[in-house]
């Protein structure tokens, strides 16, 4: 009989008791459950009324403006920085609405594409970035 009090005795415990992990799982699960229906609420605006209704994007309300650095072209007319200048300044005045669209090698010096942003910033004109598409996918 010894032996057997003895061999029970050196019996390990070999299971884990998850019983309070599941316990603490499902706590977690109500508080958010909870929770996220409050923190994705939005506030409800009675906004007031004015101003425009957005305009459909015309071809009179955008401008092209390829290259950088030595040269530029503008609606497919080959110029230098200051006659490019002078073009917006023109194009801002005749319409502020107007928006540039960048087209830039990925050659180009930083400077040149950052030099037409801010002519354009300076004269209210918004500047958008063209670039190609890309052929793969994520």
């Amino acid at each position: 009989m010894r032996r057997f009090s003895q061999r029970s005795h050196l019996v390990t415990l070999s299971e884990i008791n998850i019983t309070p992990l599941l316990d603490l799982a499902f706590v977690l699960l109500i508080i958010f459950v909870i929770t996220t229906p409050l923190l994705e609420q939005g506030l409800e605006l009675n906004l007031p009324q004015g101003g425009r209704p957005d305009d459909q994007l015309r071809r009179d309300d955008y401008r092209t403006v390829e290259g950088g650095g030595c040269f530029y072209r503008l609606e497919g007319r080959q110029m230098g920085w200051g006659q490019l200048r002078q073009e917006l300044c023109l194009i801002a005045r005749s319409n502020p609405n107007t928006s540039i669209f960048l087209r830039a090698d990925r050659s180009t010096p930083f400077d040149a594409v950052f030099q037409v942003f801010d002519v354009c910033a300076d004269l209210g004109l918004a500047v958008s970035c063209r670039s190609e598409p890309r052929t793969s996918t994520r």
